[in-house]
């Protein structure tokens, strides 16, 4: 399988890092991308399940079908699923496993910036989509609009060049930048292409509630975090929390977090 540079263990870490707000993106993604009476849907790069499950509340759909990379996720997304149109499987962005034409609709939901080649991966959303199907995918603006991913990368990078380094690589993700998305979208040959720029907030109860993520072992962040002495680990962690009191005393925060999205037709 081609490599993903998102570091994945457990489906409950997964949640607890991310899978609590891609199910607060899932819902304007779903909005812009679209969905029809009778499709059959896939779910590229599909995690735990945030959009799957989404997609899978509208009793109009005839198949949802899920695929990641991350077995740990898949397990924990198939032990969640009642729904008989709806399957979860193992499988590469890169080279997926499905015939050519065979979905109405392919959709992903921030999986191409933490993908070896997204180029390939694009190729493949269109090769499975049927002439006529869309095909969309949202990643986070990190550098732009990703406000709690921020205070984290530049409050460590501050105290540590190799964070230094875990910042380039999370600001420079491929597709992440300002229209990098619809480009791609235009060179895998897709046609009346759409862009947008969605919003959520990600809403903390307190710094623990925001801190403890970084403690596990889903994501770049936790996975830093894991190379630190317990010294450094706490240097980090008073830093950080001093960035997210920001003036105040401990208690509830909420911070924007914005996303690119496109959309596009497979011509014929």
């Amino acid at each position: 399988m081609a490599a993903s540079t998102f570091n994945a263990n457990t489906g409950d870490g997964y949640e607890l890092q991310m899978g609590r707000w891609s199910r607060r993106l899932a819902v304007p993604f779903l909005a812009f991308a679209g969905a029809a009476a009778g499709e059959r849907v896939l779910d590229v790069g599909c995690g735990t399940g945030s959009l799957t499950f989404l997609l899978a509340a509208r009793p109009d759909l005839s198949a949802v079908c899920g695929v990641d990379c991350a077995a740990p996720y898949i397990e924990h997304a198939s032990r969640s699923n009642p729904d008989p149109r709806v399957s979860f499987q193992i499988g590469d962005a890169c080279a997926l496993s499905f015939e050519d034409a065979a979905f109405d609709r392919v959709l992903s939901l921030l999986m191409l910036h933490f993908v070896s080649e997204p180029e390939r991966a694009v190729a493949e959303m269109r090769r499975v989509a049927r002439p006529g199907a869309t095909v969309a995918a949202t990643v986070w603006d990190g550098r732009g609009g990703f406000v709690a991913s921020r205070l984290f990368l530049d409050t460590a990078a501050a105290l540590d060049p190799v964070a230094r380094r875990l910042r380039e690589r999370a600001f420079t993700r491929p597709m992440t930048r300002p229209g990098e998305l619809e480009a791609a979208w235009h060179r895998a040959g897709l046609v009346e292409v759409e862009t947008a720029e969605l919003a959520i907030r990600m809403e903390y109860a307190s710094f623990d509630d925001y801190w403890t993520p970084y403690l596990g072992k889903d994501g770049p962040g936790a996975e830093y975090v894991a190379t630190l002495d317990k010294q450094a680990r706490t240097r980090l962690r008073d830093a950080v929390r001093f960035a997210y009191l920001d003036g105040e005393v401990d208690g509830p925060r909420s911070y924007v977090a914005v996303a690119w999205a496109v959309k596009g037709v497979v011509p014929g």
